[in-house]
């Protein structure tokens, strides 16, 4: 239990870096989801590399949230504009 407590935190943080980042902004919850996400999206195009906190490479992590929270931002950006 307490594993998965630490792994939504540092989800959170990891998704809240992408989102300042990127200038994008989609709550608490959005960057939970965007930090897991693009941890997973990280470490399956990039490895597990650099240091690891709560199972979660740090550094590929961070870059699979940044493309995710991007191209997030495109598609939400694209459905505003019709």
């Amino acid at each position: 239990m307490f594993h998965f407590i630490w792994v939504l935190i540092i989800g959170a943080i990891i998704g809240a870096i992408a989102g300042a980042i990127t200038k994008t902004a989609y709550g608490w919850i959005g960057n939970i989801v965007a930090g897991i996400v693009g941890s997973w999206l990280g470490e399956s195009l990039l490895g597990s590399w650099g240091p690891s906190v709560a199972g979660m490479a740090i550094f590929p992590s961070l870059i699979g949230a940044v493309i995710l929270v991007f191209i997030a931002s495109l598609v939400f950006r694209g459905m505003a504009k019709r």
